[in-house]
């Protein structure tokens, strides 16, 4: 047999032995999708594509440790008067050389209730207690974000003295001093221009008033 001959066989055997030492991978069970109106939610960044997202709640780089249920990606819908008036907030930024950062906006039901749960098993009923955990959220309305702001040019955050989801005093809009200060009143006044509320306990906190129904679509059914 020639050395070319050889090789082909020795090829095989190795990738037959790869495929059969590679663990099983469990398949991502199915989403199930209720029926939804064209429209009910858009995509932020088809509104505006300018406006970054870091959506974290679709990660394990969040409080909980985990990807939450109900975030098939990582992108941030909202209710489609509530993200135009987000790129109306990014569009008054611009002209100071800043933007928004997004990183959470609308949150289907099963992810709250995922979220109590995690404070319930571990034991950290206080956040529920302290209003940093809602039983009921304004996101899922998906007309509530948590967001910061960018520099423009380079997409680097502003300094706002705690990092998002932060449970704690410090995180209080109004605790704050010098520079801190500044850039959360910044972020508070472009966003009461367009109508949305601060949070006076999450300065990344901000609601659209008004009443909308609680929904829990899988953001994996939003196309």
């Amino acid at each position: 047999m020639t050395l070319r001959n050889l090789r082909r066989p020795l090829i095989l055997a190795a990738l037959g032995l790869a495929a059969c030492a590679r663990p099983d991978v469990a398949p991502r069970p199915a989403v199930d999708c209720p029926p939804v109106a064209p429209g009910t939610l858009v995509d932020v960044r088809s509104v505006d594509p300018t406006i970054r997202t870091d959506v974290r709640y679709a990660t394990a780089n969040n409080f909980t440790g985990a990807p939450l249920p109900g975030y098939e990606s990582a992108r941030a819908l909202l209710l489609p008067d509530a993200a135009r008036g987000l790129a109306r907030v990014q569009a008054r930024l611009r002209g100071e050389g800043l933007g928004l950062k997004l990183f959470d906006a609308y949150r289907p039901v099963r992810a709250t209730l995922a979220m109590v749960d995690w404070a319930e098993r571990t034991g950290r009923t206080w956040v529920l207690d302290q209003g940093y955990v809602a039983r009921k959220s304004g996101h899922n309305l998906g007309v509530t974000v948590d967001l910061t702001l960018v520099r423009l040019r380079d997409g680097r955050e502003l300094d706002m003295g705690t990092p998002f989801d932060t449970f704690s005093d410090a995180a209080h809009t109004a605790n704050a001093t010098g520079a801190v200060a500044e850039n959360r009143r910044r972020l508070v006044h472009a966003m009461a221009a367009e109508g949305f509320a601060s949070y006076d306990a999450e300065w990344w906190h901000f609601r659209l008033p008004g009443d909308f129904p609680a929904l829990d679509i899988p953001i994996g059914c939003i196309r």
